[in-house]
């Protein structure tokens, strides 16, 4: 009788809660008709069948969205979807249609929905703008995480400046930014081009639902081991400071840093400027102007993060294991480099081997490569604008990565590192790349380079 009594007082208090949780939620599809929607920018057809929304592809169109009429800033959103093979979807968030922004064309953060091989489904896509926020290369589960050719829930958490994703249940993306505050939803129909073979496919959605306060009962739990990308200038998050993150720039001062063949902060060739650190141009010289800038501070084993904007035809470069009396003389100090360059508009892209000085590479030595870890990738990602450097040190074992994908991974000390060094500009530095510690370097070349949110991990 006592386990029985039990057993209904928790059968009892769980139906309180499911009730408590399923409060304040709204039904954005009533299952019947699109009458709080609408469609934007391309032609393919939106219909509803037993009770789903059903995009169906079509080809010679742009991106098609059905967006919800009403706008929504701080939400809790879910829904179902399931794509046919060929396709590409996803869902707008706080995204937008502004006449004065490219003839009206939607744009905004997007859930993505990938039936490729990539599996990138729930990272965090900016349409119409700065392009990947979150791939996931970071979060393998995640990649596994989609059901091709079936049913996959999304559950979405957009608060403030907190963008977080779960697929069927595994923990994706968490992602901090604040491009928009507020904006529509919408249900994407990816274009196809004349891809005739993709045309009459569907894409489904059902069971789509949002909330938009009270939201402690039904927010989930992100893991510490769930990456955050943080796009905010110069700021750590709370579970970055909790990870041990450090900020190695504070965003307005000279503290911390020196010049490479200095005792002091150079007085010219660098400026601060609204939470921006930039390299004056100066005739494309190598460290004769202000000259390179290093950390007062050696490190062994770290990750390094630097969000750096590279004006037209610029060179630059983030050094580490810097030992500054190898070089006394001209030049810039020495260190294994990640290369920073406009590839389309500097010379020295098409030099060295094999791309090896192109944008990502370890200079001079490996060519960046975006398929070192994923074979589905097919090109490393360069915005026009702002773009992440991440460097990772465990040990010998180094890489480098680019807009949240790696492209290059090297040993350092085996029969292969020092053969690379031998047929590089390097050989005539004893010992190079080799050393336990060293400064992290940001290079003077002379010409303009924007440096920001310059942090590091120390392992």
């Amino acid at each position: 009788m006592k386990i029985r009594l039990t057993v209904l007082v928790m059968l009892f208090f769980t139906t309180i809660i499911h009730a408590k949780n399923e409060e304040g939620w709204i039904e954005l599809f009533n299952g019947k008709d699109l009458n709080n929607w609408t469609i934007l920018n391309g032609k393919a057809e939106y219909k509803i069948e037993n009770g789903e929304i059903v995009g169906i592809s079509k080809v010679e169109t742009p991106n098609t969205f059905l967006a919800t009429k009403n706008k929504y800033s701080d939400f809790i959103l879910e829904y179902e979807m399931k794509m046919e093979q060929g396709l590409n979807s996803g869902v707008q968030i706080r995204s937008n249609s502004f006449k004065e922004y490219k003839d009206g064309r939607v744009h905004g953060y997007q859930v993505e929905c990938d039936g490729s091989d990539r599996a990138w489904s729930a990272g965090i896509y900016e349409e119409s703008g700065r392009g990947w926020l979150y791939p996931l290369e970071n979060n393998q589960a995640a990649k596994k995480a989609f059901k091709k050719g079936g049913w996959n829930s999304f559950h979405i958490e957009v608060i403030g400046s907190s963008i977080r994703t779960w697929l069927n249940g595994i923990p994706c993306t968490d992602l901090v930014d604040t491009m928009t505050a507020e904006g529509f939803i919408a249900l994407q129909v990816h274009s196809i081009g004349s891809n005739k073979e993709n045309e009459g496919k569907s894409i489904r959605w059902k069971n789509i639902r949002i909330k938009t306060g009270n939201f402690e009962n039904d927010r989930w739990e992100m893991p510490d081991d769930v990456k955050v990308v943080n796009n905010l200038s110069n700021t750590l998050t709370p579970k970055e400071k909790r990870q041990g993150w450090r900020l190695l720039w504070d965003g307005k001062s000279t503290s911390g840093w020196r010049g490479a063949k200095l005792d002091e902060f150079p007085e010219k060739g660098w400026k601060i400027n609204n939470g921006i650190l930039t390299v004056e141009k100066s005739g494309g010289a190598e460290s004769a102007n202000g000259g390179d800038i290093i950390t007062k501070s050696r490190f062994k084993d770290f990750i390094l993060e630097v969000d750096f904007n590279i004006t037209e035809g610029a060179n630059s470069g983030i050094k580490y294991f810097v030992q500054t009396g190898m070089n006394k003389g001209e030049g810039s100090s020495i260190g294994c480099e990640f290369q920073i360059l406009d590839d389309k508009n500097h010379p020295d892209a098409k030099k060295g081997v094999s791309g090896n000085r192109t944008i990502g590479s370890l200079y001079d030595l490996i060519q960046a490569n975006a398929q070192v870890m994923d074979k589905n990738l097919k090109e490393k990602r360069v915005y026009p604008e702002w773009n992440r450097a991440r460097i990772e040190v465990r040990g010998k074992k180094v890489s480098h990565w680019l807009n949240g994908i790696k492209v290059v991974e090297y040993e350092r000390g085996t029969q292969m590192w020092k053969a690379l060094v031998n047929y590089s500009k390097y050989q005539k530095w004893p010992g190079f790349g080799e050393f336990e510690d060293g400064h992290i370097l940001l290079q003077d070349h002379g010409d303009e380079v924007q440096f920001k949110n310059i942090k590091i991990k120390e392992l």
